[in-house]
């Protein structure tokens, strides 16, 4: 698994930082005129503009912290034949597609895993494991790189992106209004804030965050549908079905890091209830595209 997680730790941590940030320095300006009650449009817009901001800013951060994460090298000039079969086939299914031309990378790993991210269809990139190019034939990696290229072209991240800046703004601005009730009811501060409230507004953020995380993970596995009916397009389904196949004999070994696990191929439950999924079960996507082929589509 690798690429939502890493965006979600990257986008919260921006944001508990800022806060922090801008509240030493004096900016965080959220009560009314008399010092005593909460202005809901200012924190509203405070909660807003940090909660697009930090998504954003995760989202251009993407490339950078995949490859810093993963060690992925670029091919810059193809060195083999591997090389050269993986950039010109990425770059054949981009042309269908009509995105500009992804960076192509290895990275190294026993598992057998790939990603897609970049902050947009013309600026993206595209890598794979060692694991997967020494355990797949060359159709089922065809179809892999299929489904990271339509992820790209189906514009995932940037989606994502903006449902995370959604969630953020719900999370920014209900942990401040948390904070300023416990603040007045519990420790009876009357003017301004005291440290109650900044105690309570960040540990109520954190916790926030990780609940509203279901609503990123289920918006993940719908994308991995389409993203695998995308591949099944571009590759054909029966490699495609091949290919999430051979990640079933796979399952089990190292993932990606965890930072990372939504923009892999594959995903892992272990241990996750379903809510926290970042992947539909490996079955479930098979029998989608089963259902797809028997259907005639």
């Amino acid at each position: 698994m690798k690429r939502i997680f890493l965006f979600l730790m990257t986008n919260l941590a921006i944001i508990v930082v800022l806060s922090i940030t801008l509240r030493l320095l004096g900016f965080e300006r959220i009560l009314d005129e008399q010092g005593t009650g909460l202005d809901i449009n200012s924190v509203l817009l405070f909660a807003a503009v940090f909660g697009f901001g930090g998504s954003f800013m995760s989202l251009a951060m993407s490339k950078w912290t995949a490859k810093r994460f993963t060690g992925a090298q670029v091919i810059e000039m193809p060195r083999n034949a591997q090389e050269h079969w993986l950039v010109s086939t990425v770059q054949r299914q981009a042309q269908i597609v009509g995105i500009g031309m992804p960076e192509v990378a290895i990275y190294e790993a026993l598992d057998v895993n790939a990603f897609a991210t970049g902050m947009s269809k013309d600026a993206a990139l595209v890598a794979v494991s060692t694991g997967l190019l020494n355990t797949m034939s060359q159709d089922e990696a065809e179809a892999v790189l299929a489904h990271e290229v339509s992820h790209i072209a189906n514009g995932d991240m940037v989606t994502l992106a903006l449902i995370q800046g959604v969630v953020n703004t719900f999370v920014i601005f209900l942990s401040r209004v948390i904070g300023h009730t416990i603040d007045r009811v519990v420790f009876k501060t009357q003017e301004g804030h005291g440290p109650a409230f900044w105690v309570t507004a960040i540990i109520a953020e954190i916790v926030l965050g990780v609940l509203a995380s279901i609503i990123v993970m289920w918006f993940s596995r719908q994308r991995e549908f389409r993203a695998d009916a995308g591949g099944a397009s571009l590759a054909g389904k029966g490699k495609m079905i091949a290919a999430l196949r051979r990640l079933q004999l796979a399952h089990g070994q190292a993932h990606l890091p965890d930072q990372l696990a939504a923009f892999g191929i594959s995903g892992s439950n272990n241990g996750l209830t379903r809510l926290f999924m970042s992947h539909p079960p490996l079955e479930e996507r098979i029998a989608a595209l089963e259902a797809q082929q028997h259907a005639g589509f």
